[in-house]
């Protein structure tokens, strides 16, 4: 096996140990963050009904660094949370170690008065 099939099948086990721990609902939804090379995604997901219940990109976003990024599509995600009435939700963080801009999304929307 070559050493970037390793790589991702340990990240695909680190996934699903993350997702075994959490489950969202209609009250307190998953958090799940997708980091590309370019851009920082967010969705508030309902597992039980499979529904996406709000979205939020930085693919708009003018910031310079992914850590700025990051910061403005959590306050985009508390932001969107507070009007439909969220006010806790579940991080699902997937293979992704909790630092550097999955830590800096969870913190600004934690500012904004989302319970992460």
């Amino acid at each position: 096996m070559s050493r970037l099939t390793i790589k991702k099948k340990q990240a695909e086990g680190r996934k699903r140990r993350v997702r075994a721990k959490i489950n969202g609902t209609s009250k307190i939804p998953r958090l799940a963050v997708k980091i590309s090379n370019k851009a920082i995604y967010a969705q508030l997901i309902d597992d039980e009904s499979g529904n996406t219940l709000i979205s939020a990109s930085s693919a708009t976003s003018k910031a310079k660094t992914m850590s700025e990024k990051a910061v403005e599509v959590g306050a985009m995600v508390a932001d969107e949370a507070s009007k439909a009435k969220i006010k806790s939700v579940v991080l699902d963080r997937s293979s992704k170690k909790y630092h550097g801009r999955i830590k800096a999304l969870a913190d600004s929307a934690r500012e904004k008065g989302l319970k992460v």
